[in-house]
């Protein structure tokens, strides 16, 4: 078996490469040549919980696996990542376990990378500002991501803290020289006239109304991964062409679609596709340059799955990883 380090996993799955395995993963996806339980998890104390998701490619090469994540919110004041934890790949054959993979590094770039696919599939074309709302270790990562889709021109930032978003803006300055990036006061400000909205918060209530979207906007809401939690309000879900990346997931964990079936504002239907049913032409995406569109992420084994398979096969061929011997 095979560890491979945070470090391996940046080196060998830079965003333009995961956005490309995404893009394919979402249409196996919903091309149903996988199988995803849906993931568990525990609180372990503390306001702190455990994740736990498995998952199996069934196409190809067939190879299954399991990512175990320590979800721990006041990790960041730490210096730690709030996402923590290994991703276990398994070839199918004999079941042998064949790699150990830094999950908080893989998480945070697959996530970014499945926000881009959504982004490239249904924002409009000519798309140039950008509002990231949460300035975590996804806001990064975000940025770099939307920047690899999209020519944008303006980046503007809405965090918890005043000083944390300025910091957080400096360091966008440092990265990305070609383009404008101001903080805002308020979500509100932030996202006005906004062409791209990126929600990467850890917030249990809504921080982004729909009343504050203006007409030709595509959101990713990204931060809400457990029914617990939630970004979004029901304007924003009900007004929108709303996209998820599997059914089963978003009927059973996206807290703002569960609230808006129950409350009535929305039917089953209103969740118009996959976004892998999307790229394959069987849905249909942006209808119009007016559209509101939204991707409701939360996150697939299938995309850690994916992205772990490259990895290996790139650390395999460049011989980077430690070797471990389980016998």
């Amino acid at each position: 078996m095979i560890v491979l380090g945070a470090k391996d996993v940046v080196d060998l799955l830079p965003m333009g490469e995961a956005i490309a395995v995404v893009g394919e993963t979402m249409k196996t996806v919903s091309r149903g040549e996988t199988n995803l339980p849906l993931r568990s998890v525990m609180e372990v104390g503390g306001g702190n919980r455990l994740g736990v998701m498995p998952g199996a490619m069934l196409g190809g090469d067939p190879f299954y696996g399991v990512k175990l994540l320590s979800l721990f919110p006041g990790n960041p004041a730490r210096g730690l990542s709030s996402h923590l934890g290994i991703m276990t790949l398994f070839e199918a054959a004999t079941g042998q376990p064949t790699a150990l993979l830094a999950a908080d590094a893989l998480t945070a770039i697959r996530t970014a990378a499945a926000s881009a696919v959504a982004t490239r599939a249904l924002a409009r074309p000519d798309a140039r500002v950008l509002a990231i709302v949460g300035t975590g270790e996804q806001a990064g990562h975000h940025v770099e991501a939307m920047l690899l889709v999209r020519d944008i021109a303006e980046l503007r930032i809405a965090g918890r803290t005043p000083e944390r978003a300025a910091v957080f803006a400096e360091e966008m300055r440092a990265s990305h020289a070609g383009i404008g990036v101001e903080t805002a006061d308020t979500v509100g400000e932030a996202v006005a006239g906004a062409d791209i909205v990126c929600t990467v918060t850890s917030s249990k209530e809504t921080v982004l109304q729909g009343a504050w979207i203006a007409p030709g906007t595509h959101v990713n809401a990204v931060g809400a991964s457990v029914p617990t939690m939630r970004e979004i309000d029901e304007d924003m879900v009900a007004m929108a062409r709303l996209f998820t990346d599997y059914r089963p997931s978003a009927f059973a964990q996206a807290a703002d679609i569960i609230t808006a079936l129950e409350s009535g504002r929305i039917a089953k239907e209103h969740v118009l596709g996959e976004i892998g049913e999307v790229l394959a032409g069987a849905v249909e995406g942006r209808m119009s340059a007016s559209d509101i569109t939204l991707y409701r992420s939360l996150g697939l084994a299938a995309q850690d799955l994916a992205c772990g398979g490259h990895i290996l096969e790139k650390a395999l061929r460049l011989g980077r990883g430690t070797h471990v011997n389980l016998k």
